[in-house]
């Protein structure tokens, strides 16, 4: 395993321009189906996090992890290649919240640690779309790691390829532990800025499929997962291990109720094998993609209800999880199946 320097001022503003460019919605896949921006204040006696809570300044910087243990094959090449993740990383930085990202900004390490969240975006996209709910995260005060799967996005090599689906959950646990290498060294961007105690991951679509993976599929659990949160997912089809071995992380779950690339049947299912604590958020008419891109409110709704679900489990915030019921249970748009 080894670290590669980042990419060239060019090379990142490429990356940048192919991950805002990203917004189209994933395209749907056959599979049997089974059976207001919303800024809601803390209601009164909440109190904040006991972890750091912002609202911050948000540093962005893409950084490509090179893991040399595993391997992929793009079409067309004779042999394959180590796997190579480009992630971008928002974290809490140094400055006035001014709701834009900061490249290479000072990152907020006096008033740190933070904990660590890994996300995996959908198939065919890539981090792009999912920008703002990404930078609602860093600026509530978590560090937030976006890998580009190698087959999986919209700019892979010869086209998307679904198959790969089964190696990303070692992806998110490899990006894990490149992230806490960070953390650990003398100096540097993100040099003593985690809490190594602290870790979630999350996930829309087939990235969510991934980190549900990453915490419950006895095959790619990882025990440094603390919380789950998944957006529009499902269990990885054809793949069996999802049992939720204890002790099982807690776990919010989305969903949208007019979803049909993703229907609710998929969400029902691994929701019901979940232990509690566990939480539902039902988006009440939402599709699949947009709730968590651009859709208003019900992109307000899926960051209040899922920093509030972070606060909890990964700051131990008093009060987040009546927070959480308010923001999540809105007449018309959204309502929360609770089970703590």
């Amino acid at each position: 395993m080894q670290i590669v320097a980042p990419p060239s001022l060019g090379k990142l503003i490429a990356i940048f321009l192919a991950f805002l460019s990203g917004l189209s919605a994933a395209p749907a896949r056959p599979r049997p189906v089974n059976q207001p921006r919303l800024n809601q204040p803390r209601p009164r006696g909440v109190t904040s996090p006991t972890g750091p809570s912002g609202p911050f300044a948000v540093g962005i910087r893409a950084i490509t992890f090179v893991d040399t243990s595993r391997t992929v094959r793009f079409p067309g090449q004779k042999k394959p290649v180590p796997r190579t993740l480009v992630t971008v990383i928002r974290y809490p930085a140094e400055g006035p919240a001014s709701g834009a990202d900061r490249p290479g900004a000072a990152p907020a390490r006096a008033v740190g640690p933070f904990p660590l969240v890994i996300f995996g975006h959908g198939f065919a996209v890539t981090p792009g779309p999912y920008a703002r709910l990404l930078r609602a995260w860093a600026a509530a005060g978590y560090v937030v790691a976006a890998p580009v799967f190698p087959l999986g996005s919209a700019h892979a090599p010869g086209g998307p390829n679904e198959s790969d689906i089964v190696n990303q959950p070692r992806d998110m646990s490899f990006v894990i532990s490149q992230m806490l290498a960070l953390n650990a060294k003398r100096y540097g961007l993100f040099s003593h800025l985690l809490d190594p105690r602290a870790i979630a991951v999350s996930g829309q679509s087939d990235g969510g499929e991934t980190a549900l993976a990453s915490a419950y599929n006895r095959h790619f659990i990882d025990r440094r997962v603390r919380a789950a949160v998944i957006l529009s997912g499902a269990e990885i089809p054809g793949v069996g291990g999802f049992d939720f071995p204890a002790p099982s992380p807690p776990l919010l779950a989305t969903q949208g109720t007019a979803d049909t690339i993703n229907p609710p049947g998929f969400t029902y299912e691994f929701f019901g094998l979940a232990p509690p604590p566990k939480f539902l958020l039902m988006l009440l008419g939402a599709s699949h993609l947009p709730p968590y891109t651009t859709q208003e409110p019900q992109l307000g709704i899926v960051e209040r209800v899922s920093i509030d679900f972070l606060d909890h489990y990964l700051k131990r915030a008093r009060g987040a999880l009546n927070a959480m019921t308010t923001a999540a249970n809105v007449r018309g748009l959204a309502a929360l199946q609770a089970d703590p």
